[in-house]
């Protein structure tokens, strides 16, 4: 039966974690609320919280776009589209904000036809409207995810432990950098060393997860594919991860394509809120405001709920 109206909680995400760029993603315990409702008129879209102001209320806004574009692919048109959303994760800070509204999107949309998509598809659909599969694995499963897209472009992932004493000291600069700016200032080309060096290390942030050797970590986050390319972006950057390390994290990384940067350190051996006010200072001194949030893992991915049941169709 197809459903007038539901409710899609999405987490935020930091992808990368150093050295798994584009493959690595871990989901965080920040989450964007969204209700999408059929209706006789629209888009009608509404924003609180992070990004309001910021984020489009129209036709361009990625949930809309990810919701009617899969509606539209299994030959459903809604006579009109409403969207009220409140946001916590971050707008625009390299925390998978614009993942959780393709994910929504594209979850909602198979609710409201009475169609819930797989799994599968619902991965492929949205890393293809993303663009990448390392913050929308994250936010739809929960966790630490490692993915790679096949030949098919079908998202292949697996699911890592987390230990559960593991926290995330998030320093959120007060200014925003897209993602493609961001992916702008890479090279086409890398060196054989630098790959090397980051494959072993990626592999080594797995394991140190998986097998509850944090003191790994230190190694494990360090990169030489994109944070040094991005450190012109981001004033501060390296200062802020050793800031981030002296004050008791195991490592700290550029999350996702920026500016934010995660720290991850352990609840029963670090202070969170002096690794957070040491990111802050580290930022300052490079004339850069910032603010801090500290959260942990999530294991919970997106979840919905259905709210009502009559829908309206063209």
């Amino acid at each position: 039966m197809s459903c007038g109206s539901v409710e899609v909680i999405v987490p935020a995400s930091t992808a990368n974690l150093g050295a798994g760029l584009d493959c690595l993603g871990l989901a965080l315990d920040i989450r964007n609320q969204y209700i999408f409702s059929l209706g006789t008129a629209g888009p009608d879209i509404t924003i609180k919280g992070e990004g309001a102001g910021h984020l489009p209320v129209d036709e361009e806004h990625p949930a809309y776009i990810a919701c009617m574009k899969l509606l539209t692919g299994i030959d459903k048109r809604p006579a009109g589209l409403s969207i009220h959303q409140v946001n916590c994760v971050p707008y625009s800070g390299g925390l998978g904000n614009s993942a959780t509204a393709v994910v929504a999107g594209v979850v909602a949309a198979g609710l409201l036809a009475g169609k819930p998509f797989s799994q599968e598809d619902i991965l492929c659909e949205a890393a293809a409207l993303e663009g990448h599969p390392d913050n929308v694995a994250p936010a739809y499963l929960g966790g630490l995810v490692v993915c790679a897209s096949n030949a098919n472009g079908r998202v292949i992932n697996a699911k890592v432990s987390i230990p559960d004493e593991l926290i995330a000291v998030l320093a959120i600069p007060q200014f925003t950098l897209s993602t493609n700016s961001s992916r702008q200032v890479l090279p086409a080309k890398v060196s054989l060393g630098d790959a090397l060096f980051n494959v072993s290390r990626c592999g080594l942030f797995i394991a140190a997860l998986a097998n509850n050797q944090l003191d790994l970590l230190p190694m494990a986050m360090e990169d030489k594919l994109h944070q040094h390319y991005r450190a012109a972006l981001v004033p501060g950057l390296n200062e802020v991860c050793q800031a981030a390390q002296q004050a008791g994290a195991f490592g700290a990384a550029l999350s996702g394509a920026g500016p934010s940067v995660v720290a991850l350190c352990s609840r029963n051996k670090a202070n969170p809120s002096e690794i957070g006010q040491a990111m802050v200072q580290a930022f300052a001194l490079a004339d850069v405001e910032a603010r801090t949030i500290i959260t942990k893992p999530s294991e919970t991915g997106t979840v919905y709920r259905y709210l009502w049941e009559s829908a309206q169709w063209e």
